[in-house]
């Protein structure tokens, strides 16, 4: 006695504005990307990217992780190795949230401590020796 196939779920709207959402397939992924689906696994193996896997086990990407493939494959294009545009595209993200933080901070008046810590070490110019 076999179940019956369950009904098609209602699409969930919160997924369409969502850039963590895995909806593209390893193929689609490529296509948009420009990529080749070895490059998207690469970058899987280099842990710059970790694709979800759908319930038969096939990897599901995000706006997000096809945003930092793109950039990587545009730094590979360039003639950087793939470990080296994995390193950049990972610091370019950190530089990205730092600034987010900065700004979030500015904006709330929790910057003046750093602010601060920043006059401290200005001090006065430094004045280079003369010896005539």
């Amino acid at each position: 006695m076999s179940s019956p196939p369950s009904e098609p779920q209602p699409p969930d709207p919160d997924h369409f504005d969502d850039d963590d959402y895995p909806a593209y397939t390893m193929g689609r992924a490529a296509e948009m990307t420009g990529a080749t689906p070895a490059f998207l696994r690469a970058l899987g193996e280099a842990e710059m990217i970790t694709p979800r896997r759908s319930e038969g086990g096939h990897r599901r990407y995000s706006r997000h992780q096809l945003r930092i493939a793109a950039r990587a494959r545009e730094l590979v294009d360039q003639g950087a190795p793939v470990d080296a545009a994995c390193r950049i595209v990972m610091l370019e993200d950190q530089l990205e949230e730092a600034r987010r933080v900065n700004n979030e901070l500015r904006g709330t008046g929790g910057i003046s401590a750093i602010a601060d810590t920043e006059t401290m070490f200005k001090g006065p110019p430094v004045q280079a020796n003369s010896n005539n």
